[in-house]
This record gives C-alpha cells, structure tokens and sequence, in this order.
C-alpha cells in the first residue's frame, strides 16, 4: 500500500510531461529565436547550454518544472526539491519516509492551488468592476463579456464552421500568453473545437469584425488552467478579429 501511494503521488506530479512536449513547441521555439537576437553574457554559476545535449536535458529541466507550477515554489523551497531529484536519480537513499510524506505532498499542493485560486479570483472581480463599466459592454447568458472594437458585415458563423481569425490573449493584468498577431499568421479554428468562450463569442462575431472578450475560468481553463502562463482559475481576455468563414 505505501509502494502504491508513492507511486500514485510520483505519476499525478511528473506523466503530464509527456503531453506539454507538443503544447510547449511555439514557445520554445519563440524563445530561442528572441535569444539569438539578444546579445548574451554567460553567467559563471549557469551550465553552457551550447551543445545539443544540454539544451535536451534543459529541456527537460523546464517540462518537469512546469508540473510543480501549482506549489509556487520559492527559491528557498526550491533546494529541497532540488536535493530530492539529485537524490532520486543518482540512487541515493531517501532522507525521509516517502510513503509517509505523501499525504503531505498531496495537501501541500491542494492548499497552494486554493490559494491561487482565490488571488485568481479577487483579479478577476478587480478587472470586472473596471470592464464593465466600459462602452458597449454586454454580457451574454453563459457569463462571457463582449465588447465589439470593429463592426463586420458579413456571415455570422456557426458551430459547424472553421474560422481564420487573429487573435490576442491576455491575462487580467494585460500580460499576452498567445497572440497569432505576433506569430504574423491567422490561426484557423474550428467553432465548437475550442474553449466555450470562444465558441459563443464568435457566434456572436460576423466576418469583418473585432470584439475583445472576457472569458470567466468556467469556460475557459478551469480550476486546472493551462501551466505556467494560465494559472488555475484565471480569467482571461482575448481579442479577437474574425477574417473569414473556412468552408
């Protein structure tokens, strides 16, 4: 039974690596291309990262860190993970009882999610209070906030639809997690294949037009987001202009 609790414990923290290898492709390789452009001094205590090998087990670095996002680990808590792993793969002995520990691990983790959950909330109630005070503003049944930037004047799309859109999204504090703006290139999309705000925001949307909309966590990313850029329980805004109907 404590073999299994351990095991338990180790698969919900470190399997969703595996799925962030696709998801996390844009960004890497966004991130790489500003690097280059940037003119770098290597800092003494960081490993040169030069070599393809050392950018892999970076990489890895990175992915296994994005499945710790919901501790929000500080830099003083970080060494004792850091001790943890450097014992685990180098075939030392745990310090501590594992099995014991788990349950701690896993009530550490709810009670730092229900955290974030709330800081989430008390931003979003902040950004409404100003949002909705805005010209034009509605609010559809299902809670989404819209608020049309450019009118269109062509076809209204339907859930059977694909869209070409541009798009900017953006959590209440304007920080851009995605934007096919900056990409340079329109993201096509199918209507009813994307989070439920969108989906009934765009058929509000005819062809031509702009509209910024406000996506309450329920119909966007949830409880559990979308690490590390969408925290639990985020709302978010998104901007978006749709170009074209997909037929």
């Amino acid at each position: 039974m404590n073999d299994r609790l351990v095991r338990a414990a180790c698969a919900a923290l470190f399997l969703p690596c595996l799925a962030l290898v696709a998801s996390t492709a844009d960004a890497t390789s966004s991130a790489t291309t500003t690097q280059t452009r940037e003119s770098r001094s290597q800092d003494p205590l960081e490993p040169n990262l030069e070599s393809p090998e050392s950018r892999t087990l970076y990489t890895l670095g990175q992915l296994i860190s994005r499945t710790l996002d919901g501790f929000a680990l500080t830099v003083e808590e970080l060494r004792f993970v850091r001790q943890g792993l450097e014992d685990g793969v180098l075939g030392k002995p745990p310090k501590v009882d594992l099995a014991a520990e788990a349950e701690g691990l896993h009530s550490m983790q709810a009670a730092r999610r229900a955290a974030t959950l709330q800081r989430e909330k008390q931003a979003a109630e902040a950004f409404l209070a100003e949002v909705t005070t805005a010209p034009n503003v509605a609010r559809l049944d299902n809670g989404v906030i819209l608020q049309p930037l450019t009118p269109g004047h062509g076809a209204v799309p339907t859930p059977a639809d694909q869209v070409s859109v541009h798009y900017e999204g953006a959590l209440v504090d304007g920080t851009v997690f995605d934007s096919s703006r900056q990409r340079g290139k329109p993201a096509t999309l199918p209507v009813k294949g994307v989070i439920p705000c969108w989906t009934s925001a765009l058929q509000q949307m005819r062809v031509g037009a702009r509209s910024r909309i406000v996506c309450p966590p329920e119909l966007a990313y949830g409880e559990r987001g979308a690490p590390p850029a969408i925290k639990p329980g985020a709302t978010l805004v998104f901007d978006i202009e749709l170009l074209a109907i997909v037929r």
